[in-house]
């Protein structure tokens, strides 16, 4: 009864180079799918992500002598890091703290007076954002600074 079943079927037997002709290429499709998944999970943009960053209009950091001149501060614009440095001259500057190389939160560095990128040593200048060092390829993101009544208010630029 089998050998009837076997030659309706057209079965034969598989060689061990057969096997591993299918075998092969089938692992690999599968291991690319499991390394793929999640570099492609962090490249899509979160669910809402978006949308979270523009309902945000406006964040009040506190008064003006929370930031001395000379020094910055790191701060959440919704769900961005933000920065605001103030200047020696008196000025307030403020960008998303997001480094254009890969995305590393970025920090204000008195000793050196430079907005710094710990992950590769990118630089940015405090008054206008722009890269002046390091492998970032554009400038920090700016926002709006304004006093209002002795506090300081950041919006979107």
């Amino acid at each position: 009864m089998n050998e009837q079943v076997c030659s309706q079927k057209k079965c034969r037997n598989l060689s061990r180079a057969d096997f591993l002709g299918l075998a092969v290429p089938t692992f690999a499709a599968f291991w690319t799918m499991m390394a793929g998944y999640p570099i492609y999970r962090y490249l899509l943009p979160k669910p809402g992500e978006g949308e979270a960053q523009s309902k945000v209009g406006s964040v009040t950091l506190g008064a003006v002598g929370e930031v001395p001149a000379g020094t910055g501060k790191n701060f959440r614009f919704g769900s961005t890091p933000a920065i605001i440095t103030h200047t020696e001259d008196g000025e307030f500057h403020a960008f998303k703290a997001i480094c254009t190389h890969l995305g590393c939160t970025v920090q204000f560095r008195e000793d050196t007076d430079q907005i710094w990128c710990a992950c590769h040593g990118g630089c940015y200048d405090p008054t206008s954002g722009k890269n002046i060092a390091g492998p970032p390829p554009k400038p920090l993101e700016p926002l709006k600074v304004a006093v209002v009544d002795g506090k300081i208010v950041v919006s979107q630029g």
